[in-house]
């Protein structure tokens, strides 16, 4: 499949997509009235209304202001679109075409080229030894693992399991707070804190710098869109699992990324 060269500006744009996975537990929050619904309509589903209230529970568990939901909601339409007509049929033929290792192989390496957003947030959170553990993973699987297409690190206790740090889980260590809740176009959830952080990654990901030494637009749309084609099956994946069944799939999306934010600046 011949992919539109109108696509490609689109995938540039979504190199930085971030879904995650997990959804909250408790802590009460007045259900909106477009939760409202979905809850009336669970009951003609056969649904009960239990249920979808511990449904309503795991979406309120973690809360950010969001005074921009009617907006929000709309981009969040939007970008679920964008992944039906686009990205899932670029992610399928992307699994088709190229063998499980082969995929791997290029997930790893773009992997191990972001570790300068690594150690240098580490670094700045004043977490030394993360930072020379980041850098002990990053010469082994440069080396070992031939430029980072294998990860032998996953075979060292001390280096298997190093949390990941970016610019806006440092921002939150500094005691910057969410902001309130931002749907960007194509990229997805994000807060006000954690969209400036993006900035940061893009600034120090060796990607953005190749792009701007080589100043040529097939390089500029190229390298990022294959960053983001790679990605695509787990970052889809994650997706459907937070969004599926859920009675409003904004809510568990946004709960589900407050969540995972949280943790992530807790580590």
């Amino acid at each position: 499949m011949k992919i539109p060269s109108f696509v490609l500006p689109v995938l540039l744009g979504a190199s930085s997509v971030l879904f995650i996975t997990g959804c909250a537990s408790p802590a009460h929050k007045k259900p909106d009235a477009a939760t409202s619904a979905a809850v009336g309509k669970s009951k003609s589903d056969g649904k009960s209304v239990t249920a979808a209230n511990d449904d309503l529970d795991e979406y309120s568990a973690a809360t950010v202001a969001d005074p921009l939901e009617p907006l929000n909601r709309a981009t969040f339409m939007l970008n679920d679109g964008l992944y039906t007509v686009i990205f899932r049929p670029v992610s399928k033929t992307y699994e088709t075409v190229l063998p499980k290792f082969v995929r791997q192989g290029i997930y790893n390496a773009y992997e191990n080229v972001k570790f300068p957003i690594r150690v240098v947030n580490d670094t700045l959170q004043g977490n030394l030894k993360r930072a020379g553990l980041e850098t002990g993973k990053f010469l082994v699987n440069s080396t070992v693992g031939v430029g980072g297409l294998g990860r032998p690190s996953d075979h060292i206790p001390a280096l298997a399991d190093v949390p990941s740090a970016d610019t806006a889980q440092t921002f939150a260590k500094w005691g910057i707070g969410n902001g309130f809740y931002l749907v960007l176009p194509v990229l997805g959830p994000s807060t006000l804190r954690d969209a400036v952080g993006l900035a940061g990654d893009y600034a120090l990901n060796p990607i953005t710098w190749v792009c701007f030494v080589y100043g040529d637009y097939d390089w500029i749309i190229a390298i990022p869109a294959a960053n983001t084609v790679r990605a695509l099956p787990v970052q889809l994946s994650q997706y459907d699992a937070i969004t599926k069944n859920a009675l409003d799939r904004y809510l568990a999306a946004r709960s589900a990324y407050i969540q995972y934010r949280k943790e992530a600046a807790s580590k």
